[in-house]
Parts: C-alpha cells; sequence; structure tokens
C-alpha cells in the first residue's frame, strides 16, 4: 500500500457495463482518498441531460465526442485520480492509447451471466440494450470488446466478489503491477 499512496497518475477502470466499474470505483477512490470520476456522469454534466438523452436526441456519435473530449481533459491533469469509464470508451484508440501512456487501466472483467443479471437488476436505462435482448446484446459486447479490455495493465475479476474484497484485489494487483 506505500507505493500506491506514491502513485502520481490516474487509475482508469475499464470493462463492459455491468462489471462495477462506478460503485467499485468510488470505493477505490475512498480508499485512496483521491478524487473519483465517473465518465458518464461527468458527460451528463456537459451536456446537461442524461446518457440516455444524449443517445435519443444527439445520437452515441455525439455522445462519444463529448466521452472522448471529457476522459481527454481528465488524463491531461496528469495528477491521481480514480476514472470509471463508459464500457464503450477504451474501444476508442485515441482514449486507449493515451490511457496506455498516462495511466494504470485496470480491466473488471465478469462472464456474460453475471453482467447480463447485473445489466438486468439495474433501474436506470442503458442506450446499448434499451429495449432489445439484453443476453444477444451482451453477447455481442462481449466477443468485440473483451480482446480489447485484455490490453489493460491489470484485469480484476469481478464476478463473486464483494465490493469491498474488489477493492482490495485491485489495491493488491496495483501494488504489484508498480513494484
Amino acid at each position: 500500500m506505500n507505493l500506491i499512496k506514491n502513485l502520481n497518475k490516474p487509475i482508469v477502470l475499464v470493462g463492459i457495463m455491468g462489471a462495477g466499474k462506478t460503485t467499485v470505483g468510488y470505493r477505490l477512490s475512498k480508499a485512496l482518498d483521491l478524487p473519483f470520476y465517473d465518465i458518464d456522469q461527468e458527460v451528463e454534466k456537459i451536456a446537461c441531460c442524461s446518457v440516455a438523452d444524449i443517445f435519443f436526441y444527439a445520437g452515441e456519435e455525439y455522445f462519444r465526442k463529448v466521452e472522448l473530449k471529457t476522459i481527454m481533459s481528465l488524463i491531461e491533469r496528469k495528477t491521481p485520480m480514480v476514472i470509471a469509464t463508459g464500457g464503450g470508451a477504451f474501444i476508442n484508440e485515441t482514449i486507449r492509447k493515451a490511457i496506455k501512456q498516462y495511466c494504470i487501466s485496470i480491466w473488471l472483467k465478469a462472464n456474460i451471466d453475471i453482467l447480463v443479471e447485473r445489466v438486468a437488476r439495474k433501474t436506470t436505462s442503458r442506450p446499448l440494450i434499451d429495449g432489445k435482448d439484453t443476453l444477444l446484446v451482451m453477447e455481442g459486447l462481449v466477443s468485440k470488446r473483451y480482446p480489447i479490455y485484455s490490453q489493460a495493465d491489470i484485469s480484476v475479476d469481478s464476478e463473486v466478489q464483494s465490493h469491498g474484497h474488489m477493492v482490495q484485489s485491485i489495491l493488491k494487483s496495483i501494488e504489484e503491477y508498480i513494484s
């Protein structure tokens, strides 16, 4: 834990929707006494509306542009913080390269059944799956995105662990990564 206290760069959580990036990211930031930024929430502040409304009224392309600007502005600060990205952010090559260069990236990984269960439980809108077969959409996203998420510096299993255990696993993994 001593090495982590001297960390001088952002920690960025990546992974598919339902992996636990926001919840675990918030807890991780508290454990490290660092600022926390959820990219979807930051985009909503900028756009003055929900992610679902952005997708509906302006489209995914507009959302991705605002997401890119938001992530890059945080990374450019080059200070310690915890960032929870949206599920599609790390897929963007520009974002991925910046994260790989200036941050420690952590992939929160889970199997499809757990992801579908978590997404189904969530009451907030998920524009990529709303009105569609959740399992089919998630299978497609997993097959496309998991090979890209695997490029993260660290991978942590988010399947059966409590949030507290996940934070401890992440802290241990970061400690091993930077030592």
